[in-house]
This record gives structure tokens, sequence and C-alpha cells, in this order.
């Protein structure tokens, strides 16, 4: 019982904790090729991302900010969606492992 709620509480430890930008690595590059309309959105939504974050949001009144986080959860839902793919945790890995090895 220890062992199940040490693993369990391992899946909540994110991955990396440094605070360098993440590039993907080689092994988990995306296969599925993407659409130039597809590429040409998400180039869109990037920049628009970026026109929000430059932007000075001191002078803005709380509903402007509101409209704005909305926007960016969309944003972020919408390249979620362009991208697609699966990203299971080491943690999840090593569970399903030991439980694969157990069961087997």
């Amino acid at each position: 019982l220890c062992v199940m709620a040490t693993l369990l509480s391992l899946t909540f430890i994110p991955l990396s904790l440094s605070a360098a930008p993440r590039t993907a690595p080689s092994s988990m590059a995306n296969t599925n090729p993407v659409s130039p309309a597809d590429a040409a959105r998400a180039n869109e939504l990037l920049l628009r991302l970026n026109e929000i974050n430059t932007s000075d949001k001191s002078e803005m009144t709380t509903s402007e900010k509101k409209d704005l986080r909305k926007e960016v959860r969309s944003i972020s839902s919408e390249l979620k969606a362009i991208s697609g793919g699966v990203y299971i945790s080491a943690a999840v890995l090593l569970i399903i492992l030991i439980l694969l090895i157990i069961l087997l």
C-alpha cells in the first residue's frame, strides 16, 4: 500500500523543474504531418499570443484583462488541437511498466 501511494505521488512531480524553455526531444517528435493551412493558423495564433504578452496590461480594466485571459486560453487550446499528440509523464510510464511486469 505504501509503495502504491509513493508511485501515485510521483505522478504529480513534473518531469523537468528547470526554468529553461522546453524543446521537444527527437524521440517525441510529432510524426503527423501538419497541413500548410494549420501551420499558417498556428503562426497567426502565436503572433497574437506574443502581441498579448507584450501589451501594457497596467492600464486595462479588469473586464478587459478577463477577456484577454479567455482569449489566451482559447488560443492555447486551439494550438494544442492543431499539434495533437499524447504526452505521458515519466512517472506514469514507470507505473505502467511496473504493473505490466507484475501482471505478466
